[in-house]
């Protein structure tokens, strides 16, 4: 379908109803003028006195009232200023056309009809010449419907074309959006290319904050530090977060929902502004979409569907930057969280050769596995080796091998399909895709069940994983590190673990030593956690007395590192003074002190049970060396409660002053 059968058709609708044949082929001619013109404007100016020559006209032109009298486009003898304001516009307000002489100019006679295009309303036609034919006004009301529609094509054509290229800009600045990750960067690149698409001045993005019943406009020019907070309740944009509709405003002075807060704040004056909702992919409202003052004249319904156009692009990649911020930092965060906790600490000769050891592994991607007793600190040496390598800005995902039953494992590591079983209602990712780049850490493997065994070694052979009820492969790329307390090489001759999984695990092992075999560590780790928990309690740096650091080595330790860990931060909250004491350790290692209190077997269980309180509470006000207060606080209790379980018991501290609180 040609543009100018498409011109040709528009015009025809418009003049089949009329006579006019001696003007047809002047009509067949503006169709193909139209249909190579650049504009409407360029279309007028060269067919005017082709128009001219058909009704023998000295002049003719094109006059456009909004409401004063402007030409479009005018040729002959005769001007704007000649023409009879008063007559023209009787003409459009009869809608038909005149025919008769120029009382102005003697001997010149003027043809005046409506021109009915609806790009053009209010416009007229107007021939001026010493005579013409008997058919002037059919003839001149047939040219007039015929200009009409050839404009009303330009226009609809050029509403096309500028359509294509906006959208085609469009998918240009979403291509260059995609392109930046970080959010003002992006507020201000759409800024830019928005008063660029829509010929203003000025554009901003509005971030509704919901929870504190604000907007943040950025960038925000002219504005200290080029943003704004505002309530979410102000001005235009106010309305636009609370209706979700686009406001049109073509005064803006003159409009009661404008507030001039921010113009006041920028020394800026607003003439006319286009907002609109921004809404993410979840619908979501994520805050409004603003530009300001049109370099020509006002915003249009088409500047309308623009900037929602554009607004679709500005949400998805403002919702993508600021969700890729959000893990961002929170991997950061996290990373740095956890490299400050996987210190290894000591100076003992093994802990020395344990470093020196992770850091040469820490390159590689060989498998290792971690030997030792509970609370050694398998987990941590497993983390230096993530954190320390090149895979550390990927993910470090621990699993306990033996707190999940055969079935459970298999979903849990490789992850299933929607419908898999029963409670399969979506699509789960397994622990080794989760991990993807990263370090998969599974703790007590040597409690994995022998079904487990085998899905896990055929995993490790072959790099694919299978989600439980799908038949995709899915290949992996994961660290494996291993660790256990039990004696794999023994329970391999005990049939109870895979000898063929065990050697593939077992490329490289890392044998903790046990904290009694390195007492040299006892008192760095001490002090590390100290000043670790100490820190966190929001009081100043503890220091171990001499006889605590000699009660800290003589303990044993069965608990190892782990042990050392939790009394350090029990002793970090609850040491009442600047220096830990030996009291403040034996009352948490009381179960082995050889004094500990133990009532007599001869005593009821209701005595025993007095006596046993009474014992506690006068060690906890030795503990804190008398101060009630500090006691009742150690307890848990208030300080007229304490005194009135003291009461109760019959202890005689509780003195008659004390016994005033009870009242």
């Amino acid at each position: 379908m040609t543009a100018k059968w498409i011109a040709w058709q528009q015009v025809t609708s418009l003049i089949q109803a009329d006579d006019g044949v001696r003007v047809l082929q002047a009509v067949e001619q503006l169709v193909d003028a139209a249909v190579s013109a650049n504009s409407d404007l360029d279309f007028l100016r060269t067919q005017l006195h082709e128009l001219a020559g058909e009704l023998a006209a000295h002049s003719v032109g094109v006059y456009l009232r909004t409401p004063e009298w402007v030409a479009l486009a005018q040729h002959g003898r005769l001007g704007l200023n000649e023409m009879p304001k008063s007559l023209l516009m009787d003409v459009l307000d009869r809608d038909a056309g005149f025919v008769g002489s120029m009382d102005a100019i003697p001997g010149t006679f003027i043809v005046v009809t409506p021109l009915h295009s609806r790009a053009h309303a209010s416009s007229v036609l107007v021939f001026a010449g010493r005579s013409f034919p008997d058919d002037a006004l059919p003839s001149a009301m047939l040219m007039s419907k015929a200009i009409g529609a050839c404009l009303d094509f330009l226009a609809a054509r050029s509403k096309s074309t500028r359509r294509i290229e906006q959208l085609q800009s469009i998918l240009k600045i979403s291509l260059n959006l995609s392109a930046v990750h970080e959010t003002e960067p992006l507020l201000e690149l759409i800024a830019r290319e928005a008063t660029r698409l829509l010929d203003c001045d000025r554009a901003s993005i509005f971030i509704w904050d919901k929870d504190h019943h604000e907007v943040v406009a950025c960038p925000a020019l002219g504005v200290e530090g080029n943003s704004l907070r505002l309530p979410d309740s102000t001005g235009i944009v106010g309305e636009v977060i609370h209706t979700g509709k686009t406001l049109r405003v073509d005064d803006a002075y003159h409009d009661s929902r404008f507030s001039r807060k921010v113009d006041m704040a920028s020394g800026y004056k607003t003439r006319n502004l286009l907002c609109g909702p921004l809404h993410g992919s979840d619908k979501k409202l994520l805050g409004a979409f603003e530009v300001i003052n049109k370099n020509s004249g006002s915003f249009s319904a088409d500047d309308e569907q623009t900037l929602a156009d554009l607004s679709l692009q500005v949400a998805v990649a403002l919702q993508n930057t600021r969700e890729r911020e959000v893990l961002l930092r929170s991997h950061r965060q996290l990373t740095e969280q956890v490299t400050k906790g996987v210190t290894i600490i000591g100076d003992s000769s093994a802990m020395q050769a344990m470093r020196s050891t992770i850091r040469r592994l820490a390159a590689t991607d060989l498998p290792v596995l971690i030997l030792g007793e509970s609370g050694t600190g398998k987990e941590v040496v497993a983390q230096s080796l993530h954190y320390q390598g090149p895979r550390a800005s990927r993910p470090f995902i621990a699993v306990n091998c033996a707190a999940l039953t055969e079935t459970l494992l298999e979903s849990e590591l490789f992850g299933h399909e929607k419908g898999a079983f029963t409670d399969a209602r979506e699509m789960h990712r397994g622990k080794f895709e989760v991990a993807e780049g990263g370090t998969i850490f599974l703790d007590e493997i040597g409690d994995m069940s022998p079904g487990g065994q085998a899905k896990l070694l055929r995993v490790l052979e072959q790099k694919v994983i299978t989600r439980v009820g799908g038949s995709q492969s899915i290949p992996i790329n994961a660290r494996v590190i291993a660790a256990t307390n039990a004696h794999l090489a023994d329970a391999v001759r005990a049939k109870k673990f895979r000898e063929d999984l065990y050697f593939r695990l077992n490329v490289v092992t890392l044998d903790l030593p046990s904290l009694r075999d390195r007492p040299d560590d006892i008192l760095p780790l001490a002090e590390h956690f100290l000043n670790l928990f100490a820190i966190q309690a929001r009081r100043a740096n503890l220091q171990l007395s001499a006889d605590a650091r000699s009660r800290l080595q003589a303990h044993t330790w069965p608990g190892n590192v782990r042990e050392l860990r939790n009394l350090m931060e029990r002793v970090a909250f609850l040491a009442p003074g600047e220096k830990v004491e030996t009291e403040d350790l034996a009352f948490i290692l009381s179960p082995e002190q050889q004094n500990a209190f133990e009532p007599s077997l001869d005593l009821g269980l209701g005595e025993a049970t007095n006596s046993f309180q009474q014992e506690f509470i006068r060690r906890a006000i030795k503990r804190v060396k008398g101060n009630m207060s500090e006691a009742a606080r150690l307890l848990g209790l208030h300080r007229s409660n304490l005194y009135r379980k003291m009461r109760q018991l019959g202890m005689t501290e509780a003195s008659k002053e004390d016994d005033e609180e009870f009242e």
